[in-house]
């Protein structure tokens, strides 16, 4: 009888160890997105204040978030932003996009099926007024134009600069190895954000672009355009942080001129509890955040 409680006593400790241990790998997808309206969401679109969601840009739609310009005539400079109002430094985000239909009237040649998201994006609030572009890191994504080649899952760098190779690459877009991906359908994008040591850009499963060491600076687009050029709030102070790594900030969804949709979005943190005896505590942590942990009585 005692070797037939201590075996149970055995199992039940090991399956108490096991549960623990499944829920520690468990990951721990959070939606940015609630399917119904755009809560937890700022926008910002140049020439208007924060949250004027001028000619509504941004809606909501069989749980998609849509970038539409059906109350447009037509585009000027109304560059636009969406950004989650909680910053992330070590995480990875995945989404669903597709572009839709025809570039409203009076946008430029270049985003024709041209969009993207901000990852270590300023802050909505923090823009100037006519700003266009957040500093940033822009996981630009691009439609095929039915006329060659056109990558996605690229990387623009509005304000920021990047190593490609172990070597600072001054361009302003520098392009993935992604295939080309034509009409309307879905296209899956993650990033691999590791605060400002690598970043990793991935199409369809496919890991189409790497860049490591992300700082402040380089110009605004480029180093013969400006912060100023580019309407920058407090360019004093940006230009005082050249060089500064970027390790973190807001996500946010771009408009451009061109129709797109954005559903599916998900950030799953990569910081957090590190203490294994904590209730919270997760296996694939990379940065550990111990004020975050929870204990159990």
């Amino acid at each position: 009888m005692l070797r037939s409680l201590k075996l149970l006593s055995l199992v039940l400790l090991t399956s108490i160890q096991l549960q623990a241990q499944s829920n520690a790998d468990k990951e721990e997808w959070k939606s940015l997105f609630n399917g119904k309206d755009l809560t937890g969401w700022d926008i910002k679109i140049a020439g208007h204040k924060v949250n004027d969601n001028y000619k509504n840009t941004f809606i909501v739609e069989d749980n998609m978030i849509r970038v539409n310009y059906k109350e447009y005539e037509k585009f000027t400079t109304e560059y636009g932003h969406m950004y989650y109002n909680k910053p992330y430094s070590h995480y990875k985000i995945r989404l669903q996009y597709r572009f839709t239909g025809n570039q409203v009237p009076g946008g430029a040649s270049w985003n024709v099926r041209n969009s993207g998201i901000m990852l270590h994006s300023q802050s909505a609030a923090s823009l100037g007024l006519d700003q266009d572009f957040p500093i940033s890191l822009e996981m630009q994504y691009l439609g095929g134009l039915n006329a060659g080649e056109r990558n996605t899952g690229n990387l623009c760098t509005p304000g920021t600069i990047v190593e490609i190779n172990g070597k600072v690459d001054e361009a302003h877009c520098i392009n993935s190895t992604s295939k080309t991906y034509n009409g309307d359908q879905w296209v899956t994008a993650e990033a691999i954000v590791l605060g400002d040591s690598i970043v990793h850009h991935l199409i369809e499963g496919d890991t189409v672009l790497t860049f490591t060491k992300p700082k402040i600076g380089g110009g605004y687009v480029g180093k013969t355009h400006t912060f100023k050029d580019g309407k920058v709030s407090h360019e004093d102070e940006w230009i005082k942080k050249d060089g500064t790594p970027l390790g973190s900030g807001y996500i946010a969804l771009q408009a451009e001129s061109h129709p797109i949709d954005f559903r599916n979005i998900e950030v799953l943190e990569l910081k957090g509890c590190m203490n294994k005896k904590a209730s919270n505590y997760k296996s694939y942590y990379v940065v550990a955040d111990n004020s975050r942990c929870t204990f159990g009585k």
